[in-house]
């Protein structure tokens, strides 16, 4: 529940920063459109693929092939929105690159204090996207696969897309504030995994918006403000973990000498 309130603290930010947060809302409508067009033809075709791929199930009595197929069909349908969640978020993050670090800069000033001033940089985000991309992929074919149990695959699999899916939105999205603040991606998953129910929580609260119709376009700005909380939450924590304790030993407390 920590974690979606932080996603709730983003949607803040649209009265704090609504000049700021507007901007962010042109890249996330332009890539929505695609993949919006994208999905709706896969689900104009998407029995004939669903038949296409269980050839296996041609001779079954209609029972069973219809619920193989339907679970087929559902799986596909699972694994294109975990596709769809991920490649929208890389490829709006890369095109929105400019409005999505004045977002940035403008909630980590109206948290307190400048941004940090390590460079993130185009390339940075880059990789990044394509490195969401490649996981959001095989978490879709993991996903699919599940998906294909009769019954209950749909909806097991649909599960565990969006919770894997969460983890990797909540991934990408403070990569940007934790890297500027000199956290590589492996010291950055560990700190994710350290506090796991937050990051999850955040994660998948922002992908079920997802779901929402238009709620990925207006909830992507408040998605990126929330993760700069949630990545100077992280970092305090860090800060406060590796931090040595200031006061001086008091003789008789557990490791001063004189208690030895």
């Amino acid at each position: 529940m920590g974690g979606v309130a932080l996603l709730g603290r983003g949607v803040g930010m649209w009265r704090r920063i609504p000049g700021a947060m507007a901007l962010g809302l042109v890249p996330a409508a332009l890539v929505a459109v695609v993949l919006l067009a994208g999905l709706v033809t896969l689900a104009w075709h998407l029995p004939g693929l669903a038949n296409w791929i269980t050839p296996f199930a041609d001779g079954w009595p209609e029972f069973w092939a219809g619920a193989v197929r339907v679970a087929a069909g559902t799986a596909l349908l699972g694994a294109a929105l975990v596709v769809i969640a991920v490649s929208f978020t890389a490829l709006t993050l890369l095109i929105g690159e400019p409005f999505y670090d004045r977002i940035w800069r403008a909630t980590e000033r109206e948290l307190g204090g400048p941004p940090p001033e390590a460079d993130y940089g185009f390339w940075r985000s880059v990789g990044d996207g394509i490195s969401l991309v490649a996981r959001g992929v095989g978490i879709a074919i993991a996903a699919g696969l599940v998906g294909l149990v009769p019954l209950v695959g749909g909806f097991v699999g649909a599960v565990a897309g969006v919770l894997m899916t969460g983890w990797l939105l909540a991934d990408e999205l403070s990569s940007r504030a934790l890297t500027a603040r000199g956290i590589g991606g492996a010291e950055r998953r560990a700190l994710l995994r350290a506090h796991r129910a937050r990051a999850w929580g955040f994660g998948v609260a922002t992908q079920l918006c997802f779901f929402v119709p238009l709620g990925a376009v207006l909830i992507m700005p408040a998605a990126v403000a929330g993760s700069t909380v949630l990545a100077r939450s992280l970092a305090t924590d860090r800060t406060a973990t590796v931090s040595p304790d200031p006061r001086p030993a008091v003789e008789g407390e557990p490791g001063s000498r004189a208690s030895d």
